[in-house]
């Protein structure tokens, strides 16, 4: 599949004026309207065989045959969702919707798929099918987990599936993959502990619920360094606490909240960690003669990239960046990835995308770098032809 260097600086050029039009409307989870009525509209105006709008509520799926007869199916996925932050960029094509900001980059993958659509619509110069997932709700919704409920992967027949997400300090042009878990699990948890209200001068007739906090966040901190293998990462942070009346100091709160994030890398570990988080927390409480309601929010599995499709996409990337700019050993990160759940039932790869020396992620100052655009497509081009039109990966 060849593609001439002006045609791809035309089809760059498209590509960002509909992604600052996506950045200049951004919207949440799975209330996308505006967005998913321009990527409906545009995948029609490119001839997609099929367009499917309305899964997962505003997510929308382009099925592409290849002309060159039948073959497997792969999917190209992006998410479409914004952050509910407020910009501050300055910048001409800025968020025109308050505290609602494209902090991760959402607008420029869904733009770079689309242009690869319409690319691979023109040419068609592969075997088999193309399926492009347009995806809602990445940013907390498990958009991903609720396209595969809605049949998504059966439906189109989709045998394997890639993503692509933009990284800030990479440099533009350049790559970064690893084999195996790529992104941690993510959870959430929030601790209500119930004890006893009283006067301050007076702790003995009450049951501090602050003090059990106190300890029981300290206490926490002993299953990552105590209770897991160094080499196997995990991550507790209590991020918020909450009780008590700053106008009444002479006080003892009858109860007081405690939340956080954990993050692992392991679903054994994960597991692990659940469990001895409820005991520690349980029993740091009953210790002080209170009592821990413990609200576990499981949030996305741990992305782990399938070894064989992480040649696969590697392979894609040296041959349009060259080899010299595919990190293959990029360092794993905690934070979490919804496209974790179509990686649970369909092997397949995530990969890093350049985005040069910008703002990081969810960032009130991060933009999406423009001039990656076109290094982001001719990934997607190359993945389709190497896994349609050559063997990489087998």
């Amino acid at each position: 599949m060849t593609v001439d260097a002006s045609s791809l600086a035309s089809l760059a050029n498209q590509a960002k004026e509909w992604r600052r039009t996506i950045h200049q409307y951004p919207e949440l989870l799975f209330d996308l309207p505006k967005t998913s009525a321009l990527v409906t509209e545009k995948l029609t105006e490119f001839g997609c065989d099929e367009v499917v709008a309305g899964i997962a509520k505003t997510g929308v799926i382009a099925v592409i045959n290849g002309s060159n007869g039948p073959g497997r199916t792969i999917a190209l996925r992006c998410d479409m969702d914004a952050l509910p932050m407020a910009e501050q960029t300055n910048l001409p094509y800025a968020s025109k919707v308050e505290n609602m900001m494209h902090a991760c980059g959402h607008d420029g993958h869904t733009a770079m798929l689309l242009a690869t659509a319409k690319q691979l619509a023109e040419t068609r110069d592969f075997v088999g099918k193309a399926v492009l997932i347009f995806q809602p709700a990445e940013e907390g919704g498990a958009g991903a987990r609720v396209m595969i409920e809605e049949g998504v992967l059966d439906r189109f027949g989709i045998e394997e599936v890639y993503g692509m997400h933009n990284q800030p300090g990479l440099a533009v042009g350049s790559f970064a993959i690893r084999s195996g878990a790529m992104m941690a699990g993510g959870d959430r948890f929030v601790i209500t502990i119930n004890g006893k209200g009283g006067h301050a001068a007076y702790p003995h007739l009450a049951r501090d619920p602050v003090l059990a906090g106190a300890q029981m966040i300290v206490a926490l901190q002993a299953i990552a360094s105590r209770f897991t293998n160094p080499f196997d990462p995990v991550v507790l942070s209590a991020t918020f606490m909450e009780g008590g009346n700053a106008g009444a100091l002479n006080v003892i709160p009858a109860a007081i909240r405690i939340g956080g994030t954990i993050r692992t890398m392991n679903a054994e570990t994960r597991k692990m960690v659940e469990e001895r988080f409820r005991e520690v927390a349980t029993s740091n409480a009953r210790a002080l003669g209170c009592e821990a309601v413990i609200d576990w929010r499981p949030g996305y599995p741990v992305t782990v990239n399938d070894p064989e499709k992480t040649k696969v996409a590697a392979q894609a990337a040296s041959a349009v960046a060259g080899a010299d700019r595919v990190n293959t050993d990029w360092p794993a990160t905690m934070g979490s990835e919804d496209f974790s759940y179509m990686l649970e039932k369909r092997p397949g790869a995530m990969i890093w995308l350049g985005n040069g020396d910008s703002a990081d992620l969810h960032n009130p100052a991060y933009d999406f770098n423009d001039d990656a655009i076109v290094h982001g497509v001719r990934y997607w081009l190359s993945l389709v032809d190497q896994r349609l039109n050559g063997t990489a990966g087998e």
